[in-house]
């Protein structure tokens, strides 16, 4: 019924779709991303910063991985180490055993390089006949690529690291909310329901975190914990139950003075029955609607700390990170670089925003009636 309700509003509509949208890119990253090296991150020192819609040609040169080999669930989902390098040329030529390229270095500037064709091609074709050899190399060692959104200032792709980084903003926002929500049902519905000591006991808790700024307590947390992937995930969550916990104290509070738990209680229903089964049901709405909002806000401030450095650590592709890395390209022909993941995250956060809207609206009864 709710769902019903939310594809019903083209606003809410389009931002489930971006969401969905968002969370498919988070688990095929891999199988969808240009790049599909760990984290998105081969540097091609060469075409740093480049503009989108650039072109490249690329020798691919085998390379010796020292890594040990990842399992088949881990290739699939973080990706494997690159079994070669990738040599940007402007032209090649083949002839006989050698591959003759010119080395892109710069606008305009060039060196030239020779490579056996042997060292290119696998090992089962080393005592093929030369034009096979050629034929192969041309097929498989020399790739053309495109740069949809163009190069960071390392040579990364852009639309590959953009890609990587919904899984940050996504895991973010998921832990964020499961540790916040956590925390603030179990101790609002128990100051709620109780009230007395235990009300007054977790409210002075409350107030006393109320009273830090959220950005402040995060860092504070962060810093015990170190920093990491997964430690400003946590941090976040530590730090946001206490909205939640406000709000589910002020519904309990209604919805134990209402008649049917009146009636539960002269049944002889134990309390913790009657709250966990009873009681917490009925704020599933706001839950939720909580929920959405923690989300966008988790977001935020995770993209706000990898920002300041103290978020997610490289070479893990942050949204917040990747501005930070090209924020000085602001000034220069090159902004882009800055913008992109930036409108990544505005809009990101406004799906989320309308549909944590979304859900009010329909789950305010009020509202239903003066409609």
């Amino acid at each position: 019924m709710i769902l019903y309700g939310l594809i019903r509003k083209p606003a809410s509509l389009l931002a489930i779709c971006f969401i969905i949208i968002a969370c498919l890119l988070a688990v095929f990253a891999v199988q969808i991303s240009p790049d599909n090296s760990p984290h998105a991150n081969r540097m091609i020192i060469e075409l740093g910063a480049r503009e989108p819609g650039f072109s490249m040609n690329f020798v691919k040169i085998p390379r010796q991985v020292t890594e040990n080999k990842p399992s088949l669930l881990s290739r699939w989902f973080a990706g494997a180490p690159s079994t070669h390098s990738y040599l940007p040329v402007v032209s090649y030529n083949l002839e006989g055993k050698t591959l003759q390229a010119h080395h892109y270095i710069d606008d305009g500037i060039t060196d030239t390089l020779e490579f056996s064709i042997q060292a290119l091609v696998p090992e089962a074709l080393r005592n093929a006949p030369i034009p096979e050899q050629q034929k192969w190399v041309e097929k498989h060692a020399i790739t053309q690529q495109t740069f949809l959104l163009g190069t960071d200032k390392y040579g990364r792709d852009i639309l590959s690291r953009l890609i990587f980084g919904t899984r940050v903003s996504l895991a973010a926002g998921l832990v964020a909310v499961i540790l916040s929500l956590s925390i603030g049902i179990l101790l609002g519905s128990l100051a709620g329901y109780y009230g007395g000591k235990v009300d007054a006991l977790i409210m002075w808790l409350v107030n006393i975190l109320w009273s830090i700024p959220t950005l402040l307590l995060v860092f504070a947390i962060t810093f015990a914990f170190g920093k990491g992937f997964w430690s400003v995930f946590i941090a976040m969550g530590l730090t946001m139950w206490i909205g939640a916990a406000r709000l589910i104290r002020g519904q309990v509070m209604v919805i134990r003075e209402m008649e049917f738990i009146t009636a539960a209680k002269a049944s002889g229903i134990s309390n913790l029955r009657i709250l966990f089964r009873h009681v917490l049901p009925n704020v599933a709405g706001p839950v939720m609607v909580m929920g959405a909002s923690n989300f966008a806000t988790a977001i935020l401030i995770e993209a706000g700390l990898s920002f300041l450095g103290i978020g997610v650590q490289p070479p893990h592709p942050s949204w917040g990170l990747m501005i930070k890395e090209h924020y000085n390209f602001l000034l220069t022909g090159r902004a882009m670089l800055a913008f992109i993941p930036g409108i990544a995250i505005m809009i990101l956060v406004f799906a989320f925003n309308i549909l944590g809207n979304a859900l009010r609206d329909l789950l305010d009864v009020r509202s239903q009636k003066n409609n």
